[in-house]
């Protein structure tokens, strides 16, 4: 008589809902964007404040330079898209190529802000509207270097083979953060330079 031994199948746990990590990101997204809401009320209530805005002489922002970059931060959200999806077609080297043009049209961003700072003719410490400009616009860029770091580890991730289509979430995340950080900009651009000339 031979024994006959059992063998357990393996356990598929089949995943409900969105995972820890996608809502740990939305958590912070939302607490960020509080953040700015109240960075921006500030500002309209200096403004509302004040005789004459910007205070001091200050000229409104230029908007020739930062329009165009403005134009290349928010267009990069579509590299972005596509590499999500692709990822989820478990097309890695488009995802590779896709996170890499996303990642130099938001660098090239930064490094406009960097210029563009030491270009104004005024200091942080000068008044209301120079220290309102420089932290709602500097934490900004902060974000934005935020999300450059986060995109070169997802690219590390994608040149390494550890991004799975239908497991990871890496890019997904990635992707919301980095869409947070380009609708954020449309709310700064619009108070901070393009309002002051439709005063």
């Amino acid at each position: 008589m031979t024994a006959v031994t059992a063998v357990a199948s393996p356990v598929v746990f089949e995943r409900r809902g969105r995972p820890v990590g996608w809502w740990g990101v939305v958590c912070m997204i939302a607490t960020e964007a509080t953040l700015f809401a109240g960075l921006l009320s500030s500002y309209f209530f200096l403004w509302a404040g004040s005789r004459r805005w910007p205070q001091g002489g200050i000229e409104a922002p230029a908007l020739g330079r930062i329009s165009i970059f403005t134009v290349l931060l928010l267009g990069s959200s579509i590299p972005i898209i596509v590499a999500e999806r692709a990822n989820r077609r478990g097309r890695l080297p488009v995802v590779r190529v896709a996170l890499a043009i996303s990642f130099f049209m938001g660098a090239a961003f930064l490094i406009n802000q960097a210029l563009e700072y030491r270009d104004l003719t005024f200091g942080w410490t000068d008044n209301a509207y120079a220290s309102i400009f420089f932290a709602t616009t500097g934490l900004h860029g902060l974000h934005v270097l935020l999300g450059l770091l986060m995109s070169l580890v997802v690219q590390a991730k994608g040149y390494l083979g550890r991004l799975a289509p239908h497991d990871d979430i890496t890019v997904e995340v990635f992707s919301l953060y980095w869409h947070f950080v380009d609708a954020v900009w449309i709310f700064v651009f619009t108070s901070l330079y393009l309002a002051p000339h439709f005063r």
